[in-house]
């Protein structure tokens, strides 16, 4: 059985040598487990159902035995239908850490706003999950909000968890500077990346980058207007561009930054694969476009829209703060919906 062929190999001596085999294996052995125990319960029902059916031959025993088999066929049908959803093809990102990036649109000041409590919103939800947040880059507005914040979350499954996130964000409510009382509209934009594995997975020609350093604003104290640790890395051939000044050593902001741009360059790779899918299937909630408006946050109100599911949750308070696993269980529910249903068509 692979599952024990993938258990020796990891107890194997000096199996972290190569690390970049240890991640796989190790990812390989968390996503056999939960299938060869589901499937060994499997078997001990048809065991069980082989059981009641031969004791329903005993007349004494049959009214029994033929409500042990009814109940036994319906566990069974439970475990092939959980079955196949467990031997859905997998996203092989699904374990990895993100780079969750939340940038403010159309607004102004109110979309800063809206964008600092969208990002409040995934540090709870990660708070909540025991998972780990490091800022690594952020441009504050002048009340407080973000005109862009990029982080890395820390975490096994956060990929899995938060993938949908990605795509525009709409708010409705009466702004903090409105003196009218009137509600406005404003917006912004989701980006979840898979972090990249360090060794291989990206490749980057130093030829292609041009890094420029510069002195770090905002916060910090005098040390950050003395030192040019600030970097700003250009992917010529892509155009993308990374900044990140959000530690004294140059040497870490510029880690930092690699890191950030391989996420996006896998990130890019993959939405020019999706699209490439799209026309042979179109998938409702997988397709990442950062165009596409994905929720409405209504809070007169009170409720939540998920645009894509047709879902509206009057949760709105709980939400933001962060309780967001009935919209990352519908989302992941509906997309194993559309997997199954693909299967199906095939």
């Amino acid at each position: 059985m692979r599952l024990d062929e993938v258990g020796r190999l990891l107890t194997t001596e000096n199996i972290t040598v190569d690390m970049d085999n240890y991640r796989k294996l190790t990812r390989e052995h968390s996503e056999l487990e939960p299938v060869v125990a589901l499937y060994r319960q499997y078997q001990g029902c048809l065991g069980d159902l082989k059981t009641a059916q031969e004791m329903a031959a005993d007349p004494a025993m049959r009214e029994f035995a033929e409500a042990e088999v009814t109940e036994t066929k319906a566990r069974i049908e439970g475990f092939e239908a959980e079955l196949q959803k467990l031997l859905l093809p997998r996203d092989p990102n699904d374990e990895r850490n993100i780079f969750l990036e939340v940038r403010a649109g159309t607004g102004g000041d109110e979309s800063a706003l809206f964008a600092a409590e969208l990002f409040r919103m995934y540090a709870r939800y990660a708070e909540r999950k025991r998972w780990q947040v490091e800022i690594i880059s952020e441009s504050p507005s002048d009340l407080g909000g973000y005109r862009e914040i990029i982080a890395r979350i820390i975490g096994n499954g956060a990929y899995s968890k938060l993938k949908f996130e990605s795509g525009g964000h709409r708010v409705q409510r009466v702004p903090v500077t409105e003196t009218q009382g009137r509600i406005h509209t404003s917006a912004c934009t989701v980006a979840v990346m898979p972090e990249a594995d360090e060794v291989g997975e990206i490749v980057i020609n130093p030829s292609d980058l041009r890094i420029d350093t510069f002195r770090a604003s905002g916060a910090g104290g005098q040390h950050v207007n003395k030192t040019d640790s600030a970097i700003r890395i250009t992917h010529l051939p892509s155009g993308l561009v990374v900044e990140c000044q959000d530690d004294r050593s140059q040497h870490k902001n510029k880690a930092r930054a690699l890191a950030v741009l391989a996420a996006r360059l896998k990130d890019k790779q993959t939405r020019e694969q999706q699209s490439k899918e799209a026309a042979t299937r179109k998938s409702l909630i997988g397709s990442g476009d950062r165009s596409e408006r994905i929720r409405t946050y209504n809070f007169p109100q009170g409720r939540v829209t998920d645009h894509r599911i047709n879902l509206t949750l009057y949760k709105i308070a709980q939400l933001v703060d962060g309780d967001l696993d009935d919209l990352v269980d519908a989302l992941a529910a509906e997309h194993q919906a559309e997997l199954l249903a693909d299967l199906a068509t095939d």
